[in-house]
């Protein structure tokens, strides 16, 4: 009777670490996609691209009308999926929000409809030190 119990027991780790070894696949195999989907830059390169590409500010309406990176619009990022369809394929997207938290889920969304030159700004607005603009109310 033990050894039948051991045995139960060698199935459920057996089944624990297949589990815990898939999840670490998955994460590898998403952090790597996310990886071919954009690229990271710092503010400096940011700022050197911008003139250039579509700058969206991601972050809801009242953080973007306290402060926003002066040349960007505003699709939040709750918004974005009925919104998409205002971003040009043809041109670089450079989208930032507070910390890149959204906007590395954004920029996957974005990819998967068919954009391209994805690039998000790597520590966020939060630590921009560029030109900014607020709203004037």
């Amino acid at each position: 009777m033990v050894l039948g119990a051991l045995s139960g027991m060698a199935y459920v780790n057996i089944v624990l670490v297949i589990i815990i070894a898939a999840y670490f696949i998955y994460e590898l195999y998403s952090y790597i996609r996310r990886r071919q989907v954009f690229t990271m830059l710092d503010e400096e390169a940011f700022q050197a691209g911008m003139r250039k590409a579509q700058v969206i500010d991601l972050r809801e309406k009242k953080e973007f009308d306290a402060g926003h990176i002066l040349g960007a619009r505003n699709i939040p990022f709750n918004s974005l999926k009925v919104r998409m369809n205002e971003l040009r394929k043809d041109m670089p997207i450079y989208v930032y929000d507070q910390t890149h938290t959204l906007s590395t889920r954004a920029v996957v969304t974005l990819a998967k409809n068919g954009y391209s030159q994805l690039y998000i700004l790597k520590p966020g607005y939060a630590r921009w030190e560029g030109k900014t603009k607020k709203a004037k109310y």
